[in-house]
C-alpha cells in the first residue's frame, strides 16, 4: 500500500518536453553552424575529442533527475504494517429509484443526476461510517455491498442509469426488503436506509408498504425528487429529445413527486423526509441525523504506519547531478580503446 503526500508537485514534469524542445533545437543550431562554416572532415579535425553521443547522454541524465526530484517533492509513501483497528460509525444504505421517471427534468438537469450527486455529496461529508447502494425499479437489486471504500462506492454510483433495469414500473417494498441483508446484526440500533426518489409506486397497497417498513426495524430517510406539477418523460437520442413517453391513449405522461408517501415512509421509521432541491440541505440535514445516532463499532484492516520514501529519490537525483557534472562533451579514451564496434578498423 503506497500513499502520494504532495501530487501537485506532479505539475513540474512539464520541464521534461521543455528540456527536449531545447535539446533538439540546440543541435539543430549547432549543425547548422557547422554546416556554415566547415565539412565534417576539418570539423573532425579540428575537434577530434567532440563526442555527440555525450550530449545526448547529459540531457538523458537531467531528464532523469528531473523526474527523480518531483517524485522526491511528491515524497511517496510506503504502508509497512497492516492492523486490525476498530471504527466506529453508522450503516447506511442508499437506494436509487432507476425508473424511467427519474429522466424528467424537473429538477435540473434531471432526477436520476440529481440522486446522484446527493449521494456522492453525502460520501465527501462521511467519516469512518459504512455505506452500501441498492437500485431499484420494478424490482431490487444489489449494487454495493456495506464498505468503507467510498471511492469505490463512487465508481459504482456513476454506473447507475436509468436502463439497467429492463422492466419498468417502482418497487420500494423490494428495496426495504433488499436491505435488510447488508446489515450483519439484527440488533444494531443505527440500521439506515436513505431512499432517494420521486415516489411513484403503482405495484402495492400501503398497508403492505408500511407492514415491511415495521418489519424491517430500520430507520428511513427519504429524499423527494421532482416536482408536485410533474414534467413528462423525454425520449433521447444522442442527448437531443425525439418525443416525451405517451400511455396507451397516446397522450404525454407526466410524473410528479409523491411527498405524500415519502412522508408517510419516513413516519412510519422514525426516519425524516428532505425534499431535494437544495443539495447543501439535503446533505446537512442528513449528515447531522447521522451525528445525533448510535455509533456501531467495526473491524476493518488497514495500514496504520507509513514510512516516507523522499529520500531515495532525492539521493538518487543529487548522485546523478553529480555524474552529470563530471561527465564533459569528449569522448571517453577507454571506452575507445576497447573498440567495442570495430570503429578503428
Amino acid at each position: 500500500m503506497y500513499q502520494l503526500e504532495e501530487t501537485f508537485y506532479f505539475y513540474l514534469l512539464i520541464l521534461i518536453p521543455l528540456l527536449l524542445v531545447v535539446f533538439f533545437y540546440n543541435r539543430i543550431w549547432q549543425k547548422n553552424i557547422v554546416n556554415k562554416h566547415f565539412n565534417n572532415k576539418t570539423f573532425k579535425f579540428l575537434s577530434p575529442e567532440f563526442s555527440s553521443s555525450k550530449f545526448l547522454l547529459k540531457t538523458v541524465i537531467k531528464i532523469v533527475v528531473i523526474i527523480l526530484l518531483v517524485f522526491g517533492l511528491v515524497n511517496p509513501k510506503i504502508g509497512t504494517e497492516l492492523k486490525t483497528v476498530k471504527r466506529e460509525g453508522v450503516d447506511i444504505v442508499f437506494a436509487l429509484d432507476v425508473s424511467k421517471s427519474m429522466l424528467a427534468e424537473d429538477i435540473a438537469p434531471n432526477r436520476i443526476f440529481k440522486a446522484k450527486r446527493l449521494v456522492s455529496e453525502i460520501f465527501n461529508k462521511l467519516g469512518s461510517d459504512r455505506v452500501g447502494i441498492i437500485a431499484y425499479a420494478s424490482t431490487a437489486i444489489p449494487v454495493l455491498p456495506i464498505t468503507t471504500d467510498f471511492s469505490s462506492a463512487k465508481m459504482f454510483l456513476e454506473s447507475l442509469n436509468t436502463d439497467m433495469l429492463s422492466s419498468q414500473g417502482t418497487s420500494i417494498i423490494e428495496a426495504i426488503q433488499l436491505s435488510k441483508g447488508y446489515f450483519d446484526d439484527d440488533n444494531q440500533t443505527n440500521r439506515i436506509l436513505c431512499i432517494l426518489s420521486d415516489g411513484e409506486d403503482h405495484e402495492f397497497k400501503e398497508d403492505q408498504l408500511f407492514s415491511a417498513i415495521q418489519e424491517s426495524g430500520i430507520t428511513i430517510f427519504t429524499v423527494g425528487l421532482g416536482s408536485s406539477k410533474g414534467a413528462p418523460i423525454p425520449i433521447k437520442e444522442n442527448n437531443i429529445v425525439k418525443s416525451y413517453k405517451k400511455d396507451e391513449k397516446g397522450e404525454v405522461v407526466i410524473t410528479r413527486l409523491n411527498e405524500n408517501l415519502l412522508q408517510k415512509m419516513a413516519n412510519q421509521s422514525a426516519g425524516k423526509y428532505i425534499k431535494g432541491d437544495n443539495t447543501t440541505q439535503v446533505v446537512d440535514d442528513i449528515i447531522n441525523e447521522l451525528k445525533e445516532m448510535d455509533k456501531k463499532e467495526f473491524e476493518s484492516k488497514q495500514f496504520v504506519s507509513f514510512k516516507d520514501q523522499f529520500q531515495w529519490f532525492l539521493g538518487f537525483g543529487l548522485l546523478l547531478l553529480l555524474i552529470d557534472s563530471i561527465v564533459f562533451n569528449k569522448k571517453t579514451k577507454w571506452i575507445e580503446k576497447l573498440n567495442l564496434f570495430n570503429e578503428n578498423e
